[in-house]
C-alpha cells in the first residue's frame, strides 16, 4: 500500500493506494504546510501505521523540506505538475484502468469513458485555494498558467462581505441569489448580446453594485462570488487549452465540490459555446494526492 499525501493551504489531503487503485481518502483541514506533525496527524487519520505501508508520496506545501524516510518507509517528493496531471487523468477515465475506480464513497457521477486516443492529452485544472494549470501530455505534465483566483478568493471575500468564510455557507446563500442582482449584463451595457454571446451575459461582475442605490442582498452577493471566480477559472481554461492545443480539460480540487462553482463553470461553456464541456470527475477534491501515489 502506498500513502499519497498532498499539503494544501486549505486542506491536507491524503489517498491510500492498493494495486493501483485509490482505496480509502479523507482530509485534514487548516493542517498547514508539510511538517511531520501533520504527516503523522494523517497517518492517524486514515487508522494507518507507517510500516503498513511500502512508500509515501508527498507533493504540495513545503513537502521538499520533509526527511527522506518516515518510520522506516521511504518519503518521495513528487512535483505539483505531476501529481496534478496524473491525477486529474486518472480520475477522468484517461488512464490504465488499473489507476481507476476508487472504491469508497458515492461517486456524484459515473466517471466518463476514454478511448486509448485520449489517454494522454488534456489540460488538468487545480481548483483549489488558488488555480493550477497542467498541460498533461504522452506521460509529460507541464505547468502552463494559473490564477491566484480560486477558493481562498471565494473564502476571504465571503468573510469580508457576507460575515462567513465557511464555503458551505456561502454556497448555500449563492444557491438562494441572482448573480444578477451585483452584476451588470450584456442587456444592461449595450442592450444586448454581442456575437454568440447573450444579453444575459455578463460584462462588469459587480457592476451593477456602484449604481444601485440599494446594498444587495446577502444571497445576491454570495451568487455574484461564485460568478466571478467560476468565470476567471472558466476563461483562463478555454484559453490555455487553445493556446497549447488541447481540446479536453479536467478539473480537479475541492472547489469544484461546490455546486454553485460547477454551475458558474458551465455557463462559460454554454456562453461561448464550446464543446466538449469540462469533465469534473468523482473524488476531485483528492485529485493531486492520488496522483502523488501514482507517481512513485
Amino acid at each position: 500500500m502506498k500513502l499519497g499525501i498532498d499539503f494544501g493551504l486549505t486542506n491536507t489531503d491524503a489517498v491510500l493506494v492498493e494495486d493501483g487503485r485509490m482505496v480509502r481518502q479523507w482530509t485534514l483541514h487548516h493542517a498547514g504546510p508539510a511538517r511531520l506533525e501533520v504527516l503523522e496527524h494523517a497517518l492517524a487519520a486514515g487508522g494507518l501505521e507507517a510500516a503498513q505501508l511500502s512508500a509515501i508520496a508527498t507533493t504540495g506545501g513545503l513537502h521538499r523540506t520533509l526527511p527522506d524516510r518516515f518510520g522506516g518507509v521511504p518519503v518521495h517528493k513528487v512535483g505539483e505538475a505531476e501529481a496534478i496531471g496524473r491525477g486529474g487523468l486518472a480520475l477522468a477515465g484517461m488512464a490504465a484502468p488499473r489507476e481507476l475506480e476508487p472504491r469508497t464513497a458515492t461517486p456524484r457521477t459515473e466517471p466518463p469513458t476514454a478511448t486509448p486516443r485520449e489517454l494522454v492529452r488534456a489540460l488538468v485544472v487545480s481548483a483549489g485555494t488558488g488555480t493550477a494549470m497542467i498541460a498533461a501530455r504522452d506521460g509529460s505534465f507541464e505547468h502552463v498558467t494559473g490564477s491566484a483566483v480560486g477558493g481562498g478568493t471565494l473564502l476571504g471575500l465571503g468573510r469580508l462581505l457576507l460575515g462567513t468564510a465557511d464555503p458551505l455557507e456561502i454556497a448555500r446563500l449563492a444557491k438562494a441569489g441572482d448573480s444578477g442582482g451585483v452584476d451588470s449584463t450584456l442587456a444592461d451595457a449595450i442592450g444586448g448580446g454581442i456575437g454568440h454571446l447573450p444579453a444575459s451575459a455578463t460584462a462588469v461582475n459587480f457592476g451593477r453594485v456602484a449604481t444601485s442605490d440599494r446594498p444587495p442582498s446577502r444571497e445576491d452577493l454570495a451568487a455574484g462570488l461564485f460568478t466571478i471566480v467560476g468565470q476567471v477559472i472558466g476563461v483562463i481554461a478555454l484559453n490555455a487549452a487553445k493556446a497549447h492545443g488541447l481540446e479536453r480539460i479536467v478539473i480537479v480540487g475541492h472547489l469544484p465540490d461546490l455546486e454553485p462553482l460547477q454551475e458558474a463553470l458551465e455557463r462559460v461553456w454554454q456562453f461561448y459555446l464550446v464543446e466538449p464541456r469540462p469533465l469534473i470527475p468523482p473524488y476531485s477534491g483528492w485529485a493531486t494526492a492520488l496522483g502523488a501515489a501514482l507517481s512513485v
